[in-house]
């Protein structure tokens, strides 16, 4: 997004068997402390190019590799409308999301929020392992990592400065209200849009793509990472979907890319063995998860 100016930027859902897997995602969450990256800084003026969201919300650098998507092949911020504005229908309908879903804190719903702002190779695919119905790991399952973390990477990368032009306030500067993680992990950073959510939809993208009979559940999970941003408190319904869409636009350009569609291959081979090898996720664990995504917001 380098060739971008100012001014095409300014054209753009129970909890009784929860509680059971509560316990299991607060441990997974407690059980590997994020890792400290450097933070890039980017002018408030342009958009560059931008490298993927960390838990915190500053900005890890990737290793250098051919992205599958260049970071100036999208125009990003076209494909969704500006961040709302004060006083705006859009801007007060995610105030009151952000009221109404504070109901959430300490339910099954809100630990599992908390464990999903974790979103390195690890949590992502034990978060995916019932949508896959296998269980995966980066050390059995290197092809598939690589391939969906670099999906990941290319559409942070492409998207993420779009934060620091937009400079919107995350929910809780604007109202009141408990959040899932503690106000300093998220320092100064903003809200629209959504770096976990294009990173949980990225994944699900590459993880459909390589499981295809599984797609539902792997999208639904998907879907379920930019919802626990929500019921965090961190982001609002806006920045969410405006993550969603352009973590879609990266993904389906990517499938143009040779070496994508060889990655993927040795990812669908990878995944073909693992299905008759590896073990499959404990049935209770994923029936409680399913019943978490299924929740509704409102």
């Amino acid at each position: 997004m380098n060739s971008l100016t100012i001014g095409n930027l300014q054209r753009r859902r129970a909890a009784a068997r929860g509680l059971a897997l509560a316990a299991m995602l607060l441990a997974a969450a407690c059980a590997t402390p994020a890792a400290k990256t450097p933070v890039v800084t980017t002018p408030a003026t342009a958009m560059p190019a931008a490298t993927p969201a960390t838990t915190t919300g500053t900005v890890a650098r990737a290793p250098r590799r051919t992205p599958y998507v260049d970071a100036s092949a999208l125009d990003i911020p076209t494909l969704f409308p500006p961040a709302p504005q004060a006083g705006s229908a859009r801007y007060e309908s995610d105030r009151r999301m952000f009221r109404q879903t504070r109901s959430f804190k300490d339910t099954p719903r809100w630990v599992m929020a908390t464990s999903d702002a974790k979103v390195g190779a690890a949590d992502m695919m034990r978060n995916f392992s019932c949508a896959l119905n296998v269980d995966v790991t980066p050390a059995i399952a290197p092809q598939i990592a690589k391939f969906a973390g670099n999906l990941s990477s290319d559409a942070g990368r492409v998207t993420g400065s779009a934060k620091d032009y937009y400079k919107r306030l995350r929910p809780y500067f604007i109202d009141e209200g408990e959040i899932c993680r503690p106000r300093d992990e998220l320092g100064k950073s903003f809200d629209y849009p959504s770096g976990h959510t294009i990173a949980g939809w990225a994944w699900a993208s590459a993880l459909a793509q390589v499981a295809p009979e599984r797609a539902t559940p792997i999208l639904a999970r998907g879907r379920a990472y930019g919802e626990s941003r929500i019921v965090c408190g961190v982001h609002n319904v806006t920045a969410v979907d405006a993550g969603r869409l352009a973590a879609t636009a990266v993904a389906l350009l990517a499938q143009l890319n040779a070496q994508y569609q060889a990655d993927l291959a040795a990812a669908r081979a990878e995944y073909a063995a693992l299905k008759q090898a590896a073990p499959r996720p404990d049935v209770a664990r994923c029936a409680d998860e399913a019943a978490l995504v299924a929740l509704p917001l409102d």
